[in-house]
């Protein structure tokens, strides 16, 4: 559903922010980018997600080209990042309402949807808030809620548990398996070792812009010889990053 090859994205002669990367994210799989801050994470998901265009390389989403059929797989594709901001004087009933035309989605079918979601999401209580008023992961779960309104087949999330208690959390990586068993392609970046070990299938380690190793948690224990997952990264982050 997803498939990036040999993609890089440079902003002016010496900035090359990700480097000759490439993956495929399968049908019902999860796939997670994993690396430090500023080793491309969000420049790539940026440029899979459409928003930005790769310097070389071919992105392409449900046998798409993301440069030249953007707005339809935009239709086809659900993107949350924590750098999108939701309207703070908006109340979720407001913001369900006006992203649901946006997508043209039948109006009859528009409010079973969200009782549905926001039932999923406990919203309900918060439906007729301001966004302003609402707690970070209310906002969190607002937003996926928001970015997943038009049942798209591929979900690409930036950070989904990012600043999100405990709780919060736990019900965002239950989302997002749950996307996973009906046959959603999702890819994810993240920083936290416990997230990429528990929600994904693919793993790929993401080291100054270049993915210097990819596999299951269990794969990647295994081939750098290490006691656990989070050892593993941290004898590939050692080996492959250069100090400036």
């Amino acid at each position: 559903m997803i498939t990036v090859n040999g993609v890089s994205k440079r902003y002016n002669r010496s900035d090359l922010v990700v480097r000759d990367v490439s993956f495929t994210v399968g049908k019902g799989q999860i796939f997670g980018l994993l690396g430090p801050n500023g080793a491309g994470k969000t420049t790539l998901m940026q440029m899979i997600a459409t928003l930005l265009k790769p310097s070389s390389g071919i992105i392409s989403i449900c046998g798409m080209d993301t440069v030249s059929s953007a707005q339809m797989i935009r239709k086809r594709m659900g993107f949350l990042t924590t750098e999108i901001k939701l309207d703070p004087m908006s109340t979720p009933n407001q913001l369900y309402r006006f992203f649901s035309e946006l997508y043209d989605i039948p109006k009859e079918q528009i409010e079973a949807r969200k009782e549905a979601s926001f039932a999923r999401f406990g919203i309900g209580p918060f439906a007729d808030k301001r966004i302003a008023e609402l707690s970070t992961g209310m906002k969190q779960k607002v937003s996926i809620v928001i970015s997943l309104i038009h049942d798209p087949e591929v979900v690409i999330f930036d950070e989904p548990t990012n600043g999100l208690d405990i709780l919060t959390s736990r019900q965002v990586m239950d989302y997002l398996l749950e996307l996973k068993e009906q046959g959603r392609s999702v890819l994810l970046s993240t920083h936290i070792f416990s997230v990429a070990e528990q929600l994904c299938d693919v793993i790929a380690i993401l080291v100054d812009g270049t993915i210097v190793a990819q596999g299951s948690a269990e794969e990647l224990t295994q081939k750098t010889q290490s006691k656990n997952f989070e050892e593993a990264f941290f004898t590939l982050y050692k080996e492959h990053h250069k100090e400036i």
